[in-house]
């Protein structure tokens, strides 16, 4: 990999790294749905005005922008509203990994190879690890989980799309993911609430919406996607390792967030049984299913 591509590799999992803190941010000034319909929405209009439909057929568009816009980030944003930190929340979002095998053993009838079998197991027990301190605030740590889950169908739905474009496929899939939340959002956090909070908007509310919509969403999954069409997904994809790194760092750093050691031995679980499923022989013909981004 040529060094300006490294540098833009590592570049962007510090923006999505980063995007826990920011969305940590954002959550004390936005109720989670609206935040999250207003990232979408942001990330969508206006490029949308200037990028085409991705050239992939239109139930695989509804079933990411469903999955992956409204129900992972959905849970994403209420379990860290409810008290799952950001750092953690990196992390445990990783164990998109774990469902996205088991998904594709079901749906796509994928046959795991070994290897992927024993990082399986891996990052299976440091997510265990992991959820033995969140006992206290367990049904945040599920709903991170259930983000995972959702994060690893839309994978599988992903996989079936093939988008030949990443940027386009996103905005897309954000676009069509922004009215759902909308409605959502008024139903379960009331237009009272939703009022209340786009009255009291200010620089530090504004700025977050810019970072997770256009540098995380748009300029990280257009840097990423040209990495994948430069390099392929087994040369790009373990750099997505480094995304709970910069996360659990910039959550220490910036929110004063403590790193227990539990968390740093789930982690190394998490990211060493992930990268052990990603090893295979050169030879292989088939890409690794690994999707990131926040």
């Amino acid at each position: 990999m040529r060094p300006r591509d490294l540098a833009l590799a590592v570049a962007v999992a510090a923006v999505w790294g980063v995007n826990f803190v920011v969305i940590d941010t954002g959550l004390e000034h936005f109720p989670p749905l609206l935040f999250s319909a207003l990232r979408f929405g942001l990330a969508a209009f206006p490029a949308l005005l200037f990028v085409g439909r991705p050239q992939v057929p239109w139930k695989w568009l509804i079933t990411v922008a469903l999955v992956l816009g409204v129900v992972k980030f959905s849970l994403l944003f209420i379990g860290m509203r409810a008290g799952m930190p950001a750092g953690l929340s990196s992390l445990v979002l990783q164990s998109q990994a774990i469902f996205t095998m088991l998904f594709a053993v079901l749906f796509l009838r994928e046959r795991p190879r070994p290897m992927q079998l024993a990082g399986l197991g891996v990052a299976v027990a440091g997510v265990a690890l992991v959820a033995t301190r969140m006992t206290a605030n367990l049904p945040a740590f599920l709903l991170l989980l259930g983000a995972a889950a959702a994060w690893g169908v839309s994978n599988i739905a992903t996989r079936k799309a093939s988008p030949p474009d990443t940027l386009r496929f996103m905005v897309w899939v954000s676009a069509l993911a922004t009215g759902p939340l909308l409605i959502l959002t008024l139903i379960v956090d009331g237009p009272a609430a939703d009022l209340a909070a786009l009255r009291a908007i200010d620089t530090e509310a504004v700025l977050a919406l810019l970072y997770i919509a256009l540098l995380s969403t748009l300029a990280g999954f257009a840097g990423w996607g040209h990495l994948m069409r430069r390099y392929g997904a087994s040369t790009v994809a373990p750099f997505s390792m480094l995304v709970p790194f910069f996360g659990i760092a910039s959550a220490a750093l910036i929110l004063g967030e403590p790193v227990h050691t539990v968390d740093v031995a789930g982690g190394v679980l998490v990211v060493g049984g992930v990268l052990l499923g990603l090893v295979r022989a050169r030879s292989a013909t088939t890409e690794p299913l690994v999707r990131v981004g926040a």
